[in-house]
């Protein structure tokens, strides 16, 4: 947090929601692949192996905390990564989990 600055319980309550819509295994799989760049809820489902419906569940969750946006693209709704201060955060927490004794990475990258 900022120095000095302390926040307001109104600011507290907004970092812990964002929190929380992180605290799901399938949500933080949706965030990776944004992190690649838009996606429609098919290319998600593609990216998650999770279906349809709990795709667009998670994605429910991570819009109200405000951490996708969505535009619509007749026929489609294409999804993005609303701040990017989130992969900031998501590269701070890969970094602490890295570990010789265990592969938590698939391809052999951080």
């Amino acid at each position: 947090m900022r120095g000095e600055m302390r926040l307001t319980a109104r600011g507290l309550e907004i970092i812990a929601t964002k929190f929380k819509a992180l605290a799901d295994p399938t949500r933080l799989a949706v965030m990776q692949a944004l992190m690649q760049g838009e996606k429609t809820v098919t290319d998600l489902v593609e990216a998650t192996g999770a279906s349809q419906p709990n795709v667009s569940r998670h994605l429910g969750v991570l819009h109200r905390a405000g951490l996708v946006a969505r535009r619509k693209c007749w026929p489609h709704c294409i999804y993005s990564i609303a701040d990017p201060a989130i992969e900031e955060v998501c590269s701070a927490m890969c970094s602490s989990i890295e570990r010789e004794d265990e592969p938590l990475f698939d391809g052999g990258q951080a």
